[in-house]
C-alpha cells in the first residue's frame, strides 16, 4: 500500500470545510452567487431570465470567467514554480488566501448590502469566486491524491457504491479506505456550510476572518513541512 502522502489527513477536512463555508457565505450575501459550486450559477441565470424581479444576473454571469480566471493563474503559476523546484503548494495556498482577503474586504466595504449589486459587492463576488478557481485547480494540481473538497457529488457518489460492496461482502481495505478518504472532505464541508450561515448573520463578511485564519495555518504547514523535505535531500 502506498504512503499516505504527507498532510493528507489535516488537508482533506480543512479544505473541504473552506469550500463550503465560503461557497455557502457567498450565497447568503452575495444574493445567490455560488463561489465554490460555480456551475450552480448557471440555475441562479435560468431564474433570472425566467422572472427579473428575483436576483440580479450580471454578477452570476461574471462569476464564471473569474472561476476560469482562477483556474488558469493557477495553473501557469504552478508550471512556472514547478520548473524552478518550488514550493508550489504553498505558493497556491498564498494567491488563494489574498483572494480571500480580497473577498472580505470588498465585501466589508459593500455593506449593508442592499438590493442591487454595487461595485464593492461586485468585486468581492469575483475575488471569492476567482479564489475558489484557484482552490479546485490546487486539488487537481496538486492534491490529487485527496477526495475532490469543493464538489461533493462525487464524493457521495463514491461513498454509496462503496457502501453498497460492504454491504454485499465484497469489500476490502481499499474500500474501506476510500471510504474515510471521502468522508471526511464531506463532513468538513457540511459543517463549513452550517458555520458560515450562523457567523454571517451574526458578523456579516467579517465572518470571512475564520476561513483565512483555516487558510493561514495551512500556509504554515505546508512550508514547514517543504521546508523540511527539501533540508532531508
Amino acid at each position: 500500500m502506498d504512503a499516505v502522502p504527507p498532510n493528507s489527513r489535516l488537508y482533506g477536512p480543512s479544505l473541504g470545510f473552506l469550500a463550503g463555508y465560503v461557497d455557502t457565505l457567498g450565497f447568503v450575501a452575495l444574493f445567490g452567487l455560488f463561489t465554490a459550486h460555480v456551475t450552480g450559477n448557471f440555475v441562479m441565470i435560468g431564474i433570472s431570465l425566467a422572472d427579473h424581479s428575483k436576483m440580479s444576473i450580471l454578477l452570476k454571469f461574471l462569476a464564471f470567467p473569474a472561476f476560469i480566471l482562477g483556474i488558469a493563474i493557477t495553473r501557469l503559476m504552478v508550471l512556472s514554480v514547478e520548473r524552478s523546484k518550488g514550493p508550489a503548494l504553498t505558493y497556491a495556498f498564498v494567491m488563494q488566501w489574498l483572494l480571500l482577503a480580497g473577498f472580505m474586504f470588498f465585501g466589508c466595504l459593500a455593506e449593508p448590502i442592499g438590493k442591487d449589486v454595487s461595485d464593492m459587492a461586485m468585486a468581492s463576488g469575483l475575488l471569492g469566486t476567482a479564489a475558489m478557481g484557484v482552490h479546485s485547480a490546487t486539488s487537481r494540481l496538486l492534491l490529487a491524491h485527496l477526495a475532490p473538497t469543493s464538489m461533493m457529488t462525487g464524493n457521495v457518489t463514491q461513498m454509496v457504491l462503496d457502501t453498497v460492496d460492504v454491504l454485499r461482502g465484497m469489500s476490502d481495505g481499499a474500500t474501506r479506505a476510500r471510504c474515510v478518504k471521502f468522508l471526511w472532505p464531506l463532513v468538513g464541508f457540511a459543517i463549513g456550510c452550517i458555520a458560515a450561515a450562523f457567523a454571517y448573520m451574526a458578523y456579516g463578511f467579517a465572518a470571512l476572518a475564520l476561513p483565512l485564519i483555516i487558510l493561514g495555518s495551512l500556509i504554515v504547514v505546508e512550508h514547514r513541512t517543504a521546508r523540511a523535505t527539501a533540508l532531508a535531500k
